[in-house]
């Protein structure tokens, strides 16, 4: 039952991404508005907004102006799944602090979906994001800190995670001259750093992103569609290395932790 509640309300959730990511990128009011059709303007009915299957019963197009439609069900999916994903696999028990930080975890999901289409869209992490994104980290953490009398540990791992990594990030701005990547980068790995919750996770984070990107981008340059000069978003990676650092960060540290300790 759990499970197809996170389901329905991810679905919606996940509509509410690609509404979120195309009223911010066309600075349009998220509130009065009503959701349009990008080029004919035509204010959508309730049955044009159902999560995934109006884009699949209308095959990506308006109904109105029959033109296609920039937004894919890709974001409507990957919400519930990212959902189901960390309930089944959520490293705490579902009570106290355990609760807290997985309905927050949630909320997380929603701004990293955001983050990630944004970025993968038009290489750029907004601030309008990334800013609620850094009260939410504050907020669980200190949360957890004084609300539930977590050890006074979690603020300071969170905090070393945040400066280690948002400081290798401003290191590598400062060498390349925001060549490699931006300053999103930067801003976002302080939230990033925290929800891994100290140095060694942190660390991990930069490596599944590092090798998620190797597996996205070699058959792209083999295949030809891809130079050594092509720009990859580099968002959409952290936010996948957070997501396997939050869920089974502690397995893979202690398996590696075993495998090479005598």
């Amino acid at each position: 039952m759990i499970i197809l509640v996170l389901i329905l309300f991810g679905l919606v959730l996940g509509s509410f991404v690609n509404a979120l990511v195309w009223r911010l990128h066309e600075e349009r009011d998220f509130v009065r508005e009503r959701s349009e059709c990008p080029h004919c303007h035509h204010v959508l009915a309730p049955k044009d907004l159902v999560p995934v299957a109006s884009w699949l019963w209308l095959k990506g197009k308006c109904r109105y102006c029959h033109k296609r439609i920039p937004d894919t069900p890709l974001a409507e999916l990957l919400v519930p799944v990212v959902f189901v994903l960390s309930y089944v696999y959520w490293p705490q028990p579902f009570v106290g602090v355990g609760l807290y930080t997985f309905v927050l975890w949630l909320v997380f999901v929603v701004g990293f979906a955001a983050l990630a289409l944004y970025d993968f869209k038009w290489f750029i992490l907004p601030d309008k994001i990334v800013f609620p994104l850094m009260a939410l980290t504050a907020l669980q953490v200190l949360g957890a800190w004084v609300c539930f009398g977590q050890s006074w540990h979690v603020p300071v791992d969170a905090a070393i995670g945040a400066l280690l990594m948002s400081g290798i990030f401003y290191g590598i701005y400062l060498i390349s001259g925001g060549k490699w990547i931006g300053y999103g980068d930067v801003k976002l790995a302080l939230v990033l750093g925290a929800l891994a919750g100290g140095a060694l996770p942190a660390l991990l984070v930069l490596l599944v992103a590092s090798v998620v990107g190797l597996v996205v981008a070699l058959p792209l340059l083999l295949t030809g569609r891809a130079t050594a000069k092509s720009h990859l978003p580099f968002g959409p990676l952290l936010l996948t290395g957070t997501l396997v650092v939050v869920l089974w960060g502690t397995s893979i540290i202690n398996a590696y932790t075993r495998l090479f300790t005598p």
